[in-house]
Order: structure tokens, then sequence, then C-alpha cells
């Protein structure tokens, strides 16, 4: 543990406020709660803490026990990007099925409930929405967490989950600026690069975060992407000229205008940490703009909370962090944490949310776009569910179950399934270079398992995957009453006898497919 000079209370109080750390384990250790008390006033909750609403409730009461006015962050989008129900897959839909509908009202009351829902265990700030516009329809990160493709479609709908949300009592932290959609490369594993002009990123990417901005939305969360057009040589979190110039400067110097908190995205990602280092990162985050260091993904324990405490102090004792800089970001986590106030501690104490699917399985039935129903015979026996999974995003976790296997169940008792991923793809290449291939030995699987029984293949963003749209192609020349289900972003065409867009992975998505399988429901 590093022993920081004296005289520095007031820098290392500072410094412990900009921090939103992570930690293991679903009661808080004891390291969490000395920490809050020497100054840290935000805890960042991952899928790892989280048991139940009454665990839940439990953890952010003993927080509160320290700190009364403690930052309790979560990441919930709803969908695919779950917290709250990592376990079981969402209530809610994400954002795409949402942008599908395109019912701002429908938005809304789907983000009130979700903030109701997290207000009543303790949690007030969600680092969410993602108002990026996915305009790069291979985009590895984004896909279905964006509302769509269409800038003004994203804003209106941005605005909607922020009101929704923030109405809760929750305070909203809008992501990733400058705008992730357009990029090819996940930042948890590598830096990003967006060659936009800067015309472009106004009429595109910025239009939502304007947007956000002025809905009030009380929180923006910076993203680890380079954008050239904007800053040359560092990425969007570590940028003066992202965060400031135009972020935080007003909007008759050509800025956004955002007066609330900057926080950033993980600082443990590849595209930071491996370039300049965790401590050198936060400092020059810190210095560009940011207010509130997200970390505790990868790392959550105290000596990571206390190197980077230390690095800011000595950033600023040293000159590389100007004093002021420092104390104004702290400065303004405290009034973010005092707007809070006990908004989710008085919700704790209230009578529980209901965790019925309600407002979610709602909207996850408009959301569906349906081809083929009109010759489909509702299935009556149970089918065989084959899932054709991609590897997980590291945003969603590949501990959240998904697919329709476990809701067809219910409703054709006997439902079976397997996944099947790229390593069992291995397709036969034809005689000659760009030659259809033949039946793969996945499919030969998957018809061995499957017998008789009818078959439900399920996909998720075929159009990126070579393996899997092969694979599909296969299984479809020998079984053409296949019924497909894709719940990533669809892009190619439908195929099968029956053909189930979902826009999104979350439980309520792969229910709401089901009831139209077994002819219980129908979409758009």
């Amino acid at each position: 543990m590093t022993t920081l000079a004296t005289g520095t209370e007031s820098l290392t109080r500072d410094a412990l406020t900009v921090l939103q750390p992570g930690f293991t384990g679903t009661s808080a250790p004891e390291w969490l709660l000395r920490q809050l008390g020497e100054g840290l006033t935000s805890v960042g909750l991952f899928g790892r803490n989280i048991e139940s609403p009454e665990q839940l409730s439990a953890l952010t009461a003993q927080l509160r026990g320290v700190r009364p006015e403690v930052l309790v962050a979560i990441d919930e989008e709803g969908g695919d990007v779950t917290r709250l129900e990592a376990r079981t897959g969402s209530s809610f839909p994400g954002n795409l099925a949402l942008g599908h509908v395109d019912d701002p009202e429908l938005t809304r009351a789907v983000a009130h409930e979700l903030g109701l829902r997290l207000a009543a265990c303790g949690v007030n700030l969600n680092w969410a929405p993602s108002a990026d516009v996915n305009s790069n329809p291979d985009n590895p990160v984004i896909g279905v967490r964006s509302f769509g493709d269409d800038p003004g479609l994203v804003a209106r709908h941005t605005v909607a989950w922020i009101e929704g949300l923030q109405a809760a009592g929750v305070a909203a932290c809008v992501k990733h600026f400058p705008g992730h959609g357009d990029t090819a490369v996940d930042s948890h594993h590598a830096l990003p690069r967006i060659d936009a002009d800067l015309r472009t990123l106004h009429e595109r990417e910025l239009v939502p975060f304007q947007a956000a901005i002025d809905a009030g939305s009380k929180g923006v969360m910076s993203a680890h992407i380079l954008l050239p057009a904007l800053d040359a040589s560092l990425p969007g979190t570590l940028s003066p000229a992202a965060l400031t110039g135009l972020l935080r400067a007003p909007r008759e110097e050509g800025g956004l205008g955002h007066t609330g908190l900057i926080v950033t995205d993980g600082m443990e990602m590849q595209a930071i940490s491996a370039t300049y280092g965790l401590e050198r990162g936060s400092v020059l985050a810190v210095a560009a703009g940011a207010d509130a260091l997200c970390v505790g993904g990868g790392l959550a324990d105290e000596e990571t909370v206390l190197r980077l405490r230390d690095a800011l102090v000595r950033a600023v004792l040293e000159g590389d962090l100007p004093e002021v800089r420092l104390a104004d970001a702290a400065a303004r986590v405290r009034t973010l944490a005092a707007w809070a106030g006990g908004t989710a501690a008085a919700g704790a104490d209230g009578p529980p949310r209901p965790q019925g699917d309600g407002i979610g399985l709602e909207a996850a039935r408009r959301a569906l776009r349906v081809t083929g129903a009109g010759g489909h015979r509702p299935l009556t026996e149970a089918p065989f569910v084959a899932v054709f999974s991609p590897t997980a995003n590291i945003a969603v976790g590949g501990e959240t179950p998904w697919g329709v296997a476990a809701e067809l169940s219910q409703l054709l008792p006997g439902t079976e399934a397997a996944t099947y991923g790229a390593g069992e793809a291995e397709a036969a290449e034809g005689p000659e270079a760009g030659a259809p291939r033949g039946p793969s030995r996945l499919v030969d699987e998957v018809l061995r398992v499957a017998g008789g029984r009818r078959i439900v293949a399920v996909v998720r963003d075929v159009h990126r995957h070579r393996w899997m749209a092969d694979a599909l192609d296969a299984l479809l020349a020998v079984r053409p009453e296949t019924v497909v289900v894709e719940m990533g972003v669809p892009q190619a065409p439908p195929a099968g006898s029956l053909h189930i867009a979902t826009h999104g992975a979350a439980r309520v998505c792969g229910r709401a497919a089901a009831e139209v399988i077994a002819g219980e429901g129908a979409g758009d």
C-alpha cells in the first residue's frame, strides 16, 4: 500500500471520489466499506454481485450504512445487456426492439419500469442507454444495443429512455460518446478507429447525444475510440478535444453544452490499458475532462483502487494534473450524489417492484417481425432447438442465457436443445474456390440429434458469421420446414418455413417468438 505525503488529505479524498470501482461477491467486502469511509463516493455493480432483488437491496443498504449519499452504479441496458437478470435473461427487450416498434411512449414506459426496479433495489446511477447509431451492420459490440441506424430515430428513443429512467429517480449515463456505431473493432480488445469527417460526425453520431444532453441526461460515458477528424492521436476518453472542447463546451462555442457528469468506459479495456497503462490512462482521462473513472469489470480489488488513487494524487503533486481539474471532477460526482440523494434508498424501503414481464413482454411481442406466418402450422409436438451461437460479446457476458428453448419448453413440454459454435462448423469445401459448400459436420450432428422432430434454428447476427450462414443454408436444403429465429440484427433475407426476427435476445424476446411458433401470438 502506498503511503502518501502528509497534507494530501483533500487530494486523496478527491481522488477516491472520482473512482467508480467494482468488487466481487454479493455482499460488500470490508475493504470497500473502509474506502467508502475514506471518501469513495461511487460503487459499480456487475452481474457477479447480484442474485436477487432482495439480496441487492441488502447490499445497497450495507453501502449506505457507511456513506448514505453513495452513488450505486450499474450497467443495466435491458435486453442483451442485463445485470439485474444476468442469470435468467431480461424482462425487458433492448434498444433495437424498441427502435423497431418506434413508439417513444413505449420506450419511455419500459425505461421507467426498469428504473423503478433499480430504485427499489437501491441503485441510483445507470450506465445506459446506448445512444450509438449502428451505421455499421458488422459492428461487433453495439448491434442490438442500438435503437437503429437512423440518427433521428436513435435520438427520439434515447430521449424517451432517459426521461423514463430519470423519472424513476435513477440517473442516466448515455453512451458511448462520441459514438461507437461505425466501428468494426470491439474496444474491449483493441482501439477502434472511425474515419468519419466532422460533418458526418455532427450529422450522424452526435445527433442523439445532443438530444440526450438537451433532455437533461445526468451523465455521458466516453468511448475508447480514435476519431482522427476530432483528435488524431488520442482516443475519446483521453482527448481534451473530445471531452472538453466538444462535449463540455457551450453550444454557442460549437460544443454540446453538457454540464453533468462525464464517466469513462471501463479503464481496464485493452483500448486504454494495453496502450497507456491503467494509471497513466486514468490520469490522462481526468486531465482531458472526465469526472469519474469506471474500473472493476476485471480488476475488482482494493489494490487497484489504491493504485489509481495514488496515481491521481501523484499527478497533481508532480504537475501533470491540475489540482483544480481533480477538484472539479470530484465536485461533479458529489453534485450527482446530492441529486440522487435518498431516491434509490427510499425506493429500497418501499414495497418491492413486481418482477413479472408486463410491459417488457408487450414490447417484445410488438417488436417481432414475422415472415411466413400465413403458411405456418403451429407446432403441437416438442421440437428440437439448434442454437447456432457466436462468441459472446464481452459487454453482454457469456453467463446470460438466451434463445427460445426455455420458453418453448413451457409451451411444448419435452422441447430439447443443443448449442453449436464455429468449432463444429467444419464444412466440406466445394470442388473449386467459391463453389457452394456441402453439408457441414454441424448440420450432420443437428440432423442426427433431431431425428424426426421439427427443427427450430436459432441464430444471432447470421450476416456477420460465414460459418453460421453456411450451416443454416445446408440445414434448410435438407429440412426446408425448419423454423428460423434471428435474435441479433436482422440483415440476411428471411429463410425457413417461418422466420422470426426478435431484434434482440432478451428472455422476453424468446418468449414472444415461442408464442408465435406454438401458435399463441403474432408479430407486426
